[in-house]
This record gives structure tokens, C-alpha cells and sequence, in this order.
């Protein structure tokens, strides 16, 4: 009785956390034998990503509806949109800001490599006007089907503007969409109850692959990504949390443990969206405001990608023996800024905004190659970042709406 109570009061935090641990262990254990962890581990990592890709595209549509059409109000939307945007890009601008000064700092240690064998071809990145037109849906299911979540997000704001001026006559509209959006947050909460299962099996097989040369001689790219990722968090989101938000540093982080689990383990701000919601309404943010806060968040605010940029930038043009001017840094903040828009929050989607910047500077894409074998423990990190960035804006711009609703009365 005593032993199943303790199991019961463990946290999901907790859980995934064992599951860290227990991963990196056997993670280690099977170095020897790590095609048998891709081939019977990663499957059941697999079916849990997809059940939580499954749930996404629902969840965003009736959450950012649901959200909308209970606010009554498309000023308050505007409000909270115009908020967000800002935090945004002020955010990932100091991100990739991060980055580049950490790396200059780092620079002396990356080596001069030879790069006449490097080959990598670039991911194509869409043209600024291609972006524009792919966040207009020409299709009703198509979008939900392959998890776009722009068009998700525009879909869910038109039929909601229009349910709100139609008014009266389609309340029984309202009440479906709040039916579905409670009949898809119980099936979030069945698939998360899995997360410590899906941790596990993600993770294990990445280790075993990797083992504890995963680092080798990346290990200071590497320690010079993760020391911007700790400087942002501590230093950028806690400031903002606490002044903008109104919460204080130790809650905001002890309240996101289970989503920065699940993201380091993940590596998908998509698929950490379902758990991010769920942290953030325990630090009192409305519904209204996460259901769209956070899915346009997972979308467009990479300040983690941002960051990642920035280090790379600079340890591609250290081994290329190139060395770069303030000119060119500026355009790699403007570059990775911008093109945080329309990159997919999806595993390894920093590789096409990788390959904007270098060639916004005129560095050879060929050096992605120098970090493309460990891109997924750069990945781990850089969502991380990306999510909590996405919980923070929910949580100020709540407390700033309720500020103002304050001094309405």
C-alpha cells in the first residue's frame, strides 16, 4: 500500500526525470550493441511521438477557438498578439546575440580543420514571399493532417472571428468547440501519462549511438552552445518573468520541470506543446491566453535556434580560418531573427535557418557538415530553450492583460 502511494505521489516531472537517468545509463550499456536499441527500443519512442503528433493539431485548432471565441473581443486578441510578437523577436535577437559573443569568447579554442573533404547539401529554405503565401491554408484537413502549424493557427482564428460576429445566432457553435476542445485535452492528458515510456525510448537508442564520444571533438562547440542556452534562461527569462511576469525565477522553472524534460528528450517544440500548456496553467495563465501564445510560440520563437546559430556561425568560420566582422554578426542576428519564421518547431528544422545565415555572410554551406553528427545533442538543448521562452511570454503577457483589466476598474 505504502510502496504504490509513493508511486502515486512521484511527479510526471519526477518520472521523466528517472527516465533521463535510466536512458542514459542503458544508453551507455548497449554502446556495443546500439542497432539493437534502434531496432527494438526506438520503435516504442517512435509510437509515443506519434500519438503526441496526433494530438498536436487538434489541440492547437479547438485550444486557439476555444481561446478566441471565450474572449468575445478580437481588440484583447489583438492585444495579446501584438505582445507576443514583440517579446518574440526581442528575445531571439538577444539570443543570437548570446551566441555570437560566447563563441567570439570561445573562438581561440576551435581548431583550424581541414575542410577540403567536407560535403553537405543545404535543405532548401523558402523564399520571404513562399513563407507569406504558406501560412494561408488552400485546404481544410491538409494542415492538421501534416501539422503546419501556421495555417493551423490562421484557420483557428478565422472561423473564430467569424463565430464572434455572427454572434447569438451560432452559440451553439461555442458550446462544440468547447466539447471537443475538453474531449482533446483528455486525450492529451492519456498520451502524457506515457512520457517517462516515451523519454526512455527516445533517448536510450541517441546515447547508445553516440556514446560518450558524442562530444569528441565538437566538446567545446558543444559547452560553448549549452553555456548560451543556461546564460539565456537564467539571466534573460528569469529577468523578464519576474519584472514582466510577476512570478518569481525558482517557480516559473520548478513549474516547467516536466516540459524541459520532455523537450530535452524530445527535441520538438510541436510535440512539447500539449505538455508546455499543461505547466503553464499551473502558474495561472488563462487558457484563452496559452491556447494561443504558446502554439504560435512553438512555431515562430527560436531563441534557442537562434543561439545555435550564432555559436555555429562562428565555429564553421574559426575552422575555415575565416574571421568575421561586426558587419556580418549584425546581419546574422537580422538573418537568424527573420528567419525564425515559418522554420518548422520539429527535430533538426535549425539545419535550414543554419543554412540561411552562413550564406547570408558568404560562409561555405559545406560546414554544416562540421556539426550536422551531433546536430540532435545540439537539438536537445536549443529546444529546451525554445519552449520555456514560449511558457515565459504566456506568463507576462497574462500579467500584463491583467494589469490593464485592473486599471479598467
Amino acid at each position: 500500500m505504502g510502496q504504490a502511494s509513493s508511486k502515486k505521489n512521484l511527479s510526471l516531472a519526477g518520472q521523466i526525470f528517472i527516465a533521463l537517468v535510466l536512458s542514459i545509463v542503458v544508453g551507455l550499456l548497449m554502446q556495443n550493441s546500439a542497432d539493437a536499441a534502434n531496432a527494438y527500443i526506438k520503435p516504442f519512442g517512435t509510437i509515443f511521438l506519434n500519438l503526441v503528433k496526433f494530438i498536436v493539431g487538434p489541440i492547437v485548432l479547438f485550444s486557439i477557438m476555444a481561446g478566441v471565441v471565450s474572449m468575445k473581443d478580437i481588440k484583447k486578441l489583438g492585444a495579446i498578439g501584438g505582445i507576443t510578437l514583440v517579446y518574440y523577436f526581442c528575445t531571439t535577437a538577444v539570443a543570437v546575440t548570446i551566441g555570437l559573443l560566447i563563441a567570439n569568447i570561445f573562438k581561440g579554442a576551435f581548431p583550424v580543420l581541414s575542410t577540403a573533404s567536407l560535403s553537405y547539401t543545404a535543405p532548401k529554405g523558402a523564399a520571404p514571399l513562399d513563407v507569406l503565401v504558406g501560412i494561408f491554408p488552400s485546404n481544410f484537413l491538409v494542415p492538421i493532417s501534416s501539422a503546419n502549424m501556421l495555417q493551423i493557427i490562421v484557420m483557428a482564428l478565422l472561423i473564430s472571428f467569424a463565430i464572434i460576429l455572427l454572434g447569438e445566432k451560432v452559440s451553439g457553435a461555442v458550446d462544440t468547440i468547447m466539447r471537443w476542445n475538453d474531449i482533446f485535452m483528455m486525450c492529451m492528458e492519456l498520451i502524457l501519462k506515457l512520457s517517462p515510456v516515451g523519454v526512455f525510448c527516445l533517448l536510450t537508442p541517441v546515447i547508445a549511438t553516440n556514446g560518450a564520444a558524442v562530444l569528441g571533438s565538437l566538446a567545446k562547440v558543444l559547452l560553448a552552445a549549452y553555456i548560451c542556452y543556461i546564460l539565456h534562461a537564467v539571466v534573460v527569462y528569469s529577468i523578464t518573468v519576474s519584472t514582466m511576469g510577476g512570478v518569481p525565477p525558482l517557480t516559473f522553472f520548478k513549474a516547467m520541470g516536466p516540459a524541459i524534460a520532455f523537450a530535452f528528450s524530445s527535441a520538438s517544440s510541436v510535440g512539447t506543446l500539449p505538455l508546455n500548456m499543461d505547466c503553464t496553467r499551473k502558474l495561472g495563465v488563462p487558457k484563452e491566453i496559452s491556447s494561443f501564445v504558446l502554439p504560435l510560440g512553438a512555431t515562430i520563437n527560436m531563441d534557442g535556434t537562434a543561439i545555435y546559430q550564432g555559436v555555429c556561425a562562428i565555429f564553421i568560420a574559426a575552422c575555415y580560418g575565416i574571421n568575421l566582422t561586426f558587419g556580418q554578426m549584425v546581419t546574422i542576428v537580422l538573418t537568424a531573427t527573420l528567419a525564425s519564421v515559418g522554420t518548422a518547431g520539429v527535430p533538426g528544422a535549425g539545419m535550414v535557418m543554419l543554412a540561411m545565415v552562413l550564406a547570408s555572410v558568404g560562409l561555405p554551406i559545406d560546414g554544416i557538415a562540421l556539426v550536422a553528427g551531433v546536430d540532435r545533442i545540439f537539438d536537445m538543448g536549443r529546444t529546451t530553450l525554445n519552449i520555456t521562452g514560449d511558457a515565459s511570454c504566456s506568463v507576462i503577457v497574462s500579467n500584463i492583460l491583467k494589469k490593464r483589466e485592473q486599471k479598467k476598474q
